[in-house]
């Protein structure tokens, strides 16, 4: 896959994992891992991205006593959530164009 696509699809995805609920960084990889495979060091620099981006709000929350960073996701974050999906319909059509089956033309016998 082009990695221009995959990274924001990557984007997308992590900002889907927390859209209805804060998360931390285990706990994102853990919920994307059904769709898609990301790894630690994959992850942590697109958290980075997306809170420089300002999409992305971090806080700190004491767990065992060890401090852990939940990711909260902004207005700009659901405002690319939003986008992606608009944008999505356009590359589904996309897709159905370029794997369509040929087909005879029905009065002619001629492939489309």
């Amino acid at each position: 896959m082009d990695a221009q696509i995959k990274r924001g699809l990557l984007d997308v995805c992590v900002l889907a994992a927390i859209k209805q609920e804060d998360s931390y960084g285990y706990q994102i990889i853990k919920d994307i891992k059904p769709y898609i495979e990301i790894s630690e060091s994959t992850l942590y620099p697109i958290l980075r991205r997306l809170e420089n981006a300002a999409m992305l709000m971090v806080y700190s929350v004491e767990h065992n006593g060890r401090l852990r960073k939940y990711y909260h996701i902004t207005s700009a974050g659901l405002d690319r959530l939003k986008a992606f999906s608009e944008e999505w319909q356009e590359l589904t059509a996309i897709y159905r164009y370029v794997t369509r089956e040929e087909q005879p033309n029905d009065k002619t016998g001629i492939f489309k």
